[in-house]
C-alpha cells in the first residue's frame, strides 16, 4: 500500500530553468531554455535552446532566471507557469532594454 503525499500530483511535472526573454506581455513572459547534447556522429556537445511561453504571477524581468513548471494550457501558446525566480537581472540590463524599445 503507498500513501498518497500532497507533493505527489507536482512531481510529474517536468520543470526546466531558463532566463526571461521578453516580459512585454502583462502576465506571460517568454523563457529561453538552453541544454546541452551531444552530437550523434562527432561527439561534440552543442547548445539547443528551447523558447516557452509562461505564465508569471511573480513579477519576473527580462534577463532574470526563473524556475518553470509544466501546466495545464493556460492560453494557445502558454503551457509553462513560473514558480520561482532564481536570481534577478542586473538594473542596468533591464534600464538599457526599456530604452531600446
Amino acid at each position: 500500500m503507498t500513501e498518497s503525499k500532497p507533493e505527489a500530483a507536482t512531481n510529474r511535472r517536468q520543470g526546466r530553468v531558463g532566463v526571461v526573454k521578453a516580459a512585454k506581455m502583462q502576465k506571460t513572459v517568454v523563457v529561453k531554455v538552453v541544454r546541452l547534447v551531444r552530437h550523434a556522429f562527432y561527439g561534440k556537445t552543442i547548445r539547443r535552446t528551447s523558447t516557452f511561453m509562461a505564465h508569471d504571477e511573480l513579477g519576473a524581468r527580462a534577463g532574470d532566471r526563473v524556475r518553470i513548471v509544466e501546466a495545464r494550457p493556460l492560453s494557445a501558446r502558454k503551457r509553462w507557469r513560473v514558480t520561482e525566480i532564481l536570481e534577478r537581472a542586473a538594473a542596468e540590463v533591464a534600464s538599457s532594454e526599456a530604452t531600446e524599445a
